[in-house]
């Protein structure tokens, strides 16, 4: 991913990809960027998180996640909730005009 400067960053893949992420959804995070593969640090809450290294986490409780890739910096956080129930959009970038699925989960 590129931001508006051009320069590459760091950003979080959410699988499975609706937002808000949820507990119950089986969540897991892949951070991506162009930083140094196998390099990857994950934060939750602020504080270091799971195993160090891995650029996928299995998410086990609900809090918010970022990660760090050496390179390119920190990513956006993700937040994954235990809300039970959850109106849902695609996590993904949307253009004005397209057509929007939402879903209600319960």
């Amino acid at each position: 991913p590129l931001s508006p400067s051009g320069a590459q960053t760091t950003q979080i893949l959410v699988e499975p990809p609706w937002r808000p992420a949820v507990l119950w959804d089986r969540v897991t995070l892949t951070c991506q960027g162009s930083g140094t593969a196998g390099a990857t640090t994950w934060y939750k809450d602020g504080r270091r998180w799971g195993q160090q290294g891995r650029d996928r986490l299995n998410v086990t409780e609900s809090g918010t996640y970022t990660c760090e890739r050496d390179g390119t910096g920190l990513s956006p956080p993700v937040i994954v909730s235990e809300e039970q129930l959850v109106l849902q959009v695609p996590a993904r970038a949307l253009l004005e005009g397209e057509m929007l699925t939402l879903r209600c989960r319960y």
